[in-house]
């Protein structure tokens, strides 16, 4: 997959987060089958998939959003956690690469 494949690809995965994250109630993801204690969210994805924790971010109405990954098998997971400590999985996948791109120059049209 070239460059600008993959940088579609996490584009669509931020995406889907994002989308999630403003259709979603608290209430709704409580009552979710693929929500948990933050702890045991993120023992079990140490401990089965050998995912640590990649990037963090603040989403809508303070949800942390974090995304894990293992460097060695290249899986994915997308989380959402409430600010009362209740984690729900939002995406995962295969093919996980970090990228550290570079905004064009101010002025570029590229």
């Amino acid at each position: 997959m070239n460059k600008i494949g993959k940088i579609l690809k996490l584009g669509g995965l931020t995406a889907a987060a994002a989308l999630y994250l403003a259709t979603t109630t608290d209430v709704a993801a409580q009552n979710g089958r693929n929500c948990a204690p933050r702890e045991a969210v993120m023992d079990r994805l140490a401990e089965n998939y050998g995912e640590t924790r990649q990037s963090i971010g603040l989403g809508s109405n303070n949800a942390m959003v974090e995304v894990y990954a293992s460097l060695e098998t290249g899986s994915w997971t997308i989380t959402v956690t409430s600010p009362g400590g209740l984690t729900c999985l939002v995406a995962s996948g295969q093919s996980f690469e970090t990228v550290a791109d570079v905004l064009p120059a101010k002025g570029n049209d590229a």
